[in-house]
């Protein structure tokens, strides 16, 4: 699909179809590391990656509404780690997944124009992007038609040395993540579907359960992407708060411990990546009001949404 093509559907209405079809708000991440995949496909260098990636992805289709593929878990294995990449996400589409791309892009002009067309031409329907640059850089994904997750506040503890910084004074006064999270709701003004969410969200990391609040008050119309639950201490219970109603959509993230959920006895590997995913699936289906007309899956759909 050519850069610029505006007959994409809006990002935001991709989202609320996708977590609709799941019946949850759950986004599973997909982090592979070579030392932890199966043996069978730790043996097979070649085509190892993409069997694992592909795995996954059917193995969460039913109860997951979106597949996060982190790319420089892909990218250090060059050609074919994008080969691996680019299947998973056409599959992911085929079984009505909705796609984020996690490469943290973030750079200005004619360079956030290729990232953009990269991330396009891989069949992205979100991308996580950086606003140290100004949130000028973001401009070139949204004209592309993509849905942009900006880094607001990012799960990882190092995140408090700079995002917790002291801006402005008296009334005013705010953290340097609060004063970036009032500039996306700025910026994505203008940019929301009919329905009122914004084609410009936020990645707000669930392990900063105390801030969320403040957060979601300062962007309600931000569709937010909130990781970090199970490896990296969050639960569901830590993302209440972006669920307050009248806002829009949230997606919760787990990667490694629901990837490399160790199997119970006499488990099967992707029963264990199943089982997972579906218990994280579960706990947050309590945050998602379905529509009269929602009929969960029991079984693999097959076809895409696109």
């Amino acid at each position: 699909m050519p850069i610029g093509d505006t007959t994409r559907q809006h990002p935001a209405d991709r989202l609320a179809i996708a977590i609709e079809r799941a019946g949850s708000p759950l986004c599973v991440g997909l982090d592979p590391v070579a030392d932890r995949l199966p043996a069978a496909m730790r043996q097979d260098t070649d085509g190892g990656l993409r069997a694992f990636t592909e795995s996954v992805v059917r193995t969460v289709a039913p109860v997951a509404a979106a597949v996060k593929f982190q790319s420089a878990c892909y990218e250090r294995h060059l050609s074919h780690g994008l080969d691996a990449m680019h299947a998973g996400i056409r599959l992911a589409h085929q079984l009505g997944l909705l796609v984020i791309l996690d490469a943290k892009r973030g750079d200005i002009g004619i360079s956030a124009n290729h990232y953009a067309a990269a991330a396009v031409g891989l069949g992205a329907d979100w991308v996580t992007v950086s606003p140290y640059l100004g949130l000028e850089t973001v401009e070139p994904f949204l004209v592309a038609g993509l849905g942009t997750y900006v880094l607001v506040r990012t799960s990882n503890h190092g995140s408090d040395s700079l995002q917790c910084l002291p801006v402005g004074s008296g009334a005013a006064a705010a953290t340097l993540a609060l004063e970036v999270a009032r500039q996306v709701a700025q910026l994505g003004e203008g940019r929301c579907s009919s329905s009122g969410h914004s084609a410009v969200g936020a990645v707000v990391g669930a392990t900063k359960s105390s801030e969320l609040a403040a957060f979601r008050s300062a962007m309600p119309a931000q569709p937010l992407l909130l990781p970090g639950i199970g490896a990296q201490g969050a639960t569901v219970d830590d993302v209440a708060d972006a669920f307050r109603p009248g806002t829009a959509g949230a997606l919760a993230t787990s990667s490694r411990a629901i990837i490399f959920a160790a199997p119970n006895h006499g488990e099967t590997w992707d029963e264990a990546v199943h089982r997972a995913a579906a218990a994280t699936a579960a706990e947050l289906r309590r945050f998602h009001v379905p529509s009269p007309h929602h009929q969960p899956f029991t079984s693999f759909p097959c076809g895409g949404c696109r």
